[in-house]
């Protein structure tokens, strides 16, 4: 039934608005153009979400969390949920923050092509765009096209059979950005709550990453929210839904050095626990070589 109203919501949502890792060398790829013959998904189409097994209830607003998605992961950070790479990070690595009672969530991007990740051959050329600014050997994807899901599927399967308890797909807000093709709120919208019902098909908790526009209409088919630098842009109250509904935020913001993480916990720290929020301050290259955290 939710799902049904997510979907009416986001349609009456697209209405409104119509009317008003490790760097790898830089791909040299045209925005693709997509061909005539494309196959567009209807929000008829879009699966019903399955039960988490009850993982949804072990997560609230006081749950602590860890992100590192680079260098030699850290397991030994007392916390209660690690976010962490799909690929990179190893099945026995899993079932070892697991066996300490660990919620563990896995890394991966559903919006854009990184070109060095072992799967990057399924994803076909014309449904590859534009260069991500600023990320080198990473892509846009045409997230409207059938064969992404295609590509993706894997990926939600992989996260099951290692042992991940729930994903954070990344790049979910693809239509903010030149992406090389035309994407709409709508588009956007559709896909997320694929990538929703994908992972709940297979038991899976799923987090909505940034995505500010869209929560009001998403919240309630994801587990958690993930934000960026939320009290940098003082965006921190477009969270307040995932709050309310009892959900975990978790928010990073980055600076240089522990020093002036620690200067900025300072400034930061006594609003993200009025507001209920999980703000870790952290370096960009998210490679755990400091951490301080809001709690």
């Amino acid at each position: 039934m939710r799902l049904v109203w997510i979907v009416g919501s986001v349609l009456v949502f697209a209405a409104a608005a119509a009317c008003s890792q490790s760097p790898q060398p830089t791909t040299t790829r045209e925005p693709a153009v997509r061909p005539a013959s494309t196959t567009l998904i209807s929000t008829a189409t879009l699966p019903t979400p399955m039960p988490t097994l009850g993982l949804a209830e072990q997560l609230s607003p006081t749950t602590t969390w860890n992100w590192q998605l680079a260098g030699s992961l850290d397991t030994s950070v007392d916390t209660d949920l690690y976010d962490v790479d799909l690929f990179d990070v190893p099945r026995s690595t899993f079932e070892e923050l697991k066996s300490q009672g660990r919620i563990v969530i896995c890394y991966f991007s559903a919006g854009s092509l990184e070109t060095w990740r072992s799967d990057a051959d399924q994803f076909p050329d014309h449904i590859v765009g534009s260069p991500l600014d600023g990320w080198e050997g990473e892509l846009w994807l045409d997230i409207r096209h059938t064969d992404v899901r295609v590509a993706l599927e894997p990926r939600f399967d992989l996260a099951a059979e290692k042992g991940c308890d729930g994903v954070e797909p990344d790049n979910v807000d693809a239509y903010l950005h030149p992406t090389g093709f035309p994407l709409t709120v709508s588009d956007q919208a559709t896909f997320n709550i694929w990538l929703a019902g994908a992972a709940s098909e297979r038991g899976l908790l799923i987090g909505l990453k940034n995505a500010l526009e869209l929560i009001q209409e998403l919240e309630p088919v994801f587990d958690f929210a993930l934000n960026e630098q939320c009290h940098e842009y003082d965006e921190c109250d477009a969270m307040r839904p995932f709050v309310d509904a009892g959900k975990p935020v978790f928010n990073a913001e980055y600076t240089d050095s522990q020093i002036d993480a620690v200067d900025l916990a300072a400034k930061i720290c006594a609003d993200a626990i009025r507001n209920g929020l999980q703000t870790l301050i952290l370096s960009l290259d998210l490679d755990g070589s400091f951490r301080v955290a809001c709690n």
